[in-house]
């Protein structure tokens, strides 16, 4: 029964929302921060300030033509403004500053109020002249302009607050002190003031108010008050839909190329992996192969891995079966003898002589430490092939190559000392089965030699080089790229079991090291290199592999 698989989202509905999410978020940053909102504030406001700045000149000259004297009016002034940082008399720039997200929204502007002391009859003048052109400029502008003299009565107007003071409005103030400012204040309908109500108008609730003192001799005679309504997010978004909408479809088409060609690239190559993959799992052989040409390198990483992990298990499964084969032969042999020995004594043990119990009994002893003898090799192959090794298992291989060599008496040729990284008892492990091989098959007669040298290959890394040789019969070519296959051996019939050099070659492997059978004139040749350990390190003859642990 197949257990049910939960459904997630693909590859390519993953990078579709990750596209459209990068999309998405630095145009809702924009919107929430209502930056190009600021801009277009500050746009409007650098035009009222312009627009101020020429109405104050004409109204300037106007008033001084009427007669105007501004010793008239309060003491001069010299504001901070008139003496902006880089620039030099007589340049007064000014500079809109308004900005949405920090300047205050303050109610809309109050009613004028009526003046409490007639104005200036120069200003009554000069207002006279300049009102025509207000209203003319306004029809281009879109702009409310107002022109009061130096105490906040209105003499120049759009509107119809002629004769009225706007001292209660707060820019207006500031400006009659000699500070000129901008504000933004809420919008209110006309249709509500009509109605006697204080409702902001939809769509653009708010409206720049900009006032411009006029000074004389640095004496205020008058304010410029210019205000209007800026154009709007909306407003300016909807004169360019078209265009936006042209925009959004452009990118919501390249978000879907973006998603479609990630999908190509990654999920169509991973989705053919994991069809491998599953044909894998499933028992089929010789399936799991590389994807030609991947453009990710992530998934061709993987497809890599999983085919050489796919061929280890094959290989490993193979193995297993061959050794199960091989061990299953083994066994059955002397398993036979035995059995057919014990059926034997069975019937005809009352009628054999001594002489004949006894052979039969010695041929089943033998079976049966041929048996032993193969259990203890295959525990030891085992453990080789599992072996773990440290990093701090130093051995002088010279006492032990002399002590094993005296032993199969063999012939040796060894340095004062070598130390080498391995334990001792893999040492050991290595040297008896090269040495006893070599004697068994070249017989007790052979010359056995032994020799051990240390070489600085030319990679530069020093190397401990062991070489076992006899002047036996050596090995054919046709056994030479097998000797060291599990259970090959040319000498069964004399209890050979075909492990010895397995063991040696997986031990030597684990630390590191190679084994080899080199051409010869005559008899074998096995050569191990094994890592020189270093002088600062030592040598620790009891620092060893635990066979019973199969760790160094």
């Amino acid at each position: 029964m197949r257990r049910r698989v939960a459904r997630r989202l693909s590859i390519g509905t993953v990078l579709l929302a990750m596209t459209l999410a990068a999309l998405v978020l630095p145009l809702s940053g924009i919107w929430f921060l209502r930056l190009y909102e600021s801009a277009l504030i500050r746009q409007t406001e650098s035009e009222l300030i312009a627009q101020a700045g020429v109405v104050a000149a004409f109204y300037r000259e106007a008033w001084r033509r009427s007669g105007g004297r501004a010793d008239d009016g309060a003491p001069p002034l010299d504001p901070a403004w008139m003496r902006p940082p880089g620039f030099e008399p007589p340049w007064t720039p000014r500079f809109a500053s308004l900005d949405l997200a920090d300047d205050p929204i303050l109610p809309s502007a109050p009613d004028p109020s009526p003046a409490a002391t007639p104005p200036d009859p120069a200003a009554v003048l000069a207002g006279a002249s300049l009102g025509p052109i207000l209203r003319e400029a306004q029809r281009v502008t879109l702009a409310g302009m107002r022109v009061t003299d130096r105490h906040g009565i209105v003499v120049a107007s759009t509107g119809e607050e002629l004769g009225l003071s706007l001292g209660d409005q707060e820019e207006v103030q500031r400006a009659l002190s000699g500070e000129p400012a901008s504000v933004l204040r809420e919008r209110i309908s006309r249709h509500a003031l009509a109605n006697g109500q204080s409702v902001p108008a939809p769509g653009r609730p708010l409206r720049i108010f900009t006032a411009q003192p006029v000074l004389d001799a640095g004496r205020v005679v008058g304010v410029v008050l210019v205000s209007r309504t800026p154009r709007s997010l909306a407003d300016t978004l909807y004169g360019k839909r078209w265009h936006l909408a042209g925009l959004a479809a452009l990118l919501l088409v390249s978000v879907g190329l973006l998603a479609r060609v990630g999908t190509v690239a990654i999920g169509r190559p991973l989705r053919a992996v994991t069809a491998l993959a599953k044909r894998t799992a499933d028992g089929e052989r010789g399936v799991m192969t590389p994807l030609p040409g991947p453009l990710v390198r992530e998934v061709a990483e993987l497809s890599e891995a999983l085919t050489r992990m796919a061929g280890t298990l094959e290989q490993r499964a193979d193995y297993i079966r061959d050794f199960a084969a091989h061990v299953s032969h083994e066994f059955k042999t002397p398993l036979t003898t035995i059995r057919g020995t014990v059926e034997l004594l069975r019937d005809h043990l009352d009628s054999m002589s001594p002489e004949e119990r006894e052979r039969f009994l010695a041929n089943m002893d033998a079976e049966a430490e041929r048996l032993s003898r193969l259990v203890r090799r295959l525990l030891e192959l085992a453990r080789a092939d599992v072996m773990t090794v440290g990093g701090d298992a130093v051995t002088d291989a010279v006492p032990v190559a002399a002590r094993l060599a005296e032993r199969h008496g063999a012939e040796a040729s060894l340095p004062a000392s070598l130390p080498v990284a391995m334990g001792l008892e893999a040492l050991e492990s290595v040297l008896a089965n090269l040495v006893g091989n070599a004697r068994h098959h070249a017989g007790p007669h052979a010359r056995v030699v032994v020799t051990l040298s240390a070489v600085t290959p030319p990679t530069g890394d020093d190397r401990a080089v062991l070489r076992v040789q006899d002047d036996g019969p050596g090995v054919s070519p046709a056994n030479a790229e097998r000797v060291f296959t599990p259970f090959f051996t040319t000498a069964r019939g004399s209890g050979g079991t075909g492990l010895g050099l397995a063991i040696a070659r997986g031990l030597v492997e684990a630390h590191g090291g190679t084994i080899a059978l080199l051409p010869s004139e005559r008899g074998a040749l096995f050569e191990v290199s094994l890592r020189l350990a270093g002088p600062d390190r030592g040598a620790n003859a009891d620092a060893g592999m635990d066979l019973s642990r199969g760790r160094v």
